[in-house]
């Protein structure tokens, strides 16, 4: 079927809406008709080749919500009409997926990062030739085509725009402290970096009940959105010494730090602010072969640990249902870091979002 789609035709350039064929769904696969979708950083990364170098074109986009149209013959989790939103993917089988840990799949860039479904092919084309598909969605269009096993069902009565950056955002960021570093009532935890993914994991730490919630930034303007949300303090680095500043507030440190800015002067210093027995958890994008240099007397002796995260350790099809009634009955107000633009819009959404104007661009579609 035609769809209209913003295509990526080069690094740094801004996308094209262009008519496109989309692939009809197979037995195991639903089409899907996308209502909004958020735009995320990583997108123009791999539109940049900062990470990954997808082909172009490309169609980027992995924050998709919408409602199902068609299913394949085999698909049973999910029926035309129902809401849903797009996650990862992963195959679903490897010992990682088996462990119900989807985000650590064996074959996680084959599924995501190569510009095909994991199999090779695209559903994705024009005049004949293929374009990339990216991370099982490539949801920066009007209609895509997902495996059953990346289509998550969610309540109808949640708009969709509120739902779909459970998809990346949220999941990071929420999933981060709530599955990755199991954070318990009465911790305190540190949060570097106050975009999407940071606040997602202030709004989770404020609805277990954390006793200390430290944002930090740069952006005064984002560190008093943190306070509405839930942070006890903010330490902004641009005139606040980091590490004094936060052992001045926790005398003994923090027991959990979140590190989501991919600053590697950063990431060292939520490893010094931690108590004992403390954990750091980072997230972001970071290139291959990037190095940080740790403290190793002061992360044994204090039994701190240490650990990289994706995607919050999420496991979609459970976590992302809890985390849209999470949204629904207002303990996770995801609305406040929300800047709506439509579809034609996306390069505006997509410049507001690298300067900072926007904590998370949502696009929406044309019914």
């Amino acid at each position: 079927m035609e769809i209209l789609a913003a295509v990526s035709r080069a690094i740094a350039v801004p996308m094209q809406l262009e008519r496109i064929q989309l692939a009809e769904p197979q037995d195991d696969e639903v089409l899907v008709r996308l209502v909004a979708t958020g735009i995320c950083h990583t997108d123009m990364a791999m539109r940049d080749h900062k990470i990954y170098p997808i082909p172009h074109p490309a169609v980027f986009g992995h924050e998709g919500g919408g409602v199902v149209e068609r299913v394949g013959r085999s698909v049973t989790t999910v029926k035309p009409g129902d809401h849903v939103v797009l996650s990862f993917g992963f195959c679903g089988h490897c010992v990682a997926c088996d462990d119900h840990h989807p985000s650590y799949c064996t074959h996680f860039d084959n599924f995501n990062f190569h510009g095909t479904k994991g199999d090779g092919s695209t559903p994705l084309s024009q005049d004949g030739k293929p374009i990339s598909f990216f991370q099982a969605q490539s949801s920066f269009a009007t209609h895509t085509v997902c495996n059953e096993r990346h289509v998550v069902s969610v309540p109808k009565d949640v708009p969709l725009d509120l739902l779909c950056p459970l998809g990346c955002a949220v999941q990071t960021g929420a999933g981060g402290v709530i599955n990755s570093l199991d954070m318990k009532f009465g911790q305190s935890i540190a949060v570097f970096g106050t975009g999407s993914v940071g606040l997602s994991a202030l709004m989770a730490a404020k609805m277990i009940g954390a006793s200390e919630i430290i944002a930090i930034d740069r952006n005064p303007e984002r560190l008093a959105l943190a306070r509405e949300l839930g942070a006890t303090a903010t330490i902004d680095t641009r005139s606040e010494p980091l590490v004094a500043t936060v052992r001045r507030i926790v005398p003994g440190g923090v027991d959990l730090t979140f590190e989501t800015t991919a600053n590697m002067a950063l990431l060292k210093q939520a490893t010094q602010v931690l108590a004992r027995r403390g954990t750091c958890g980072f997230v972001g994008g970071i290139p291959a072969g990037t190095e940080v240099t740790l403290d190793v007397e002061w992360m044994m002796t204090g039994g701190r640990t240490f650990r990289g995260i994706i995607l919050g350790d999420s496991d979609p099809k459970s976590f992302l249902p809890k985390m849209a009634r999470a949204i629904a009955n207002g303990s996770f107000p995801i609305d406040k870091i929300i800047t709506r633009y439509p579809f034609e819009r996306i390069n505006d959404a997509i410049h507001d979002s690298e300067t900072g104007k926007s904590i998370k661009a949502v696009l929406e579609f044309a019914a």
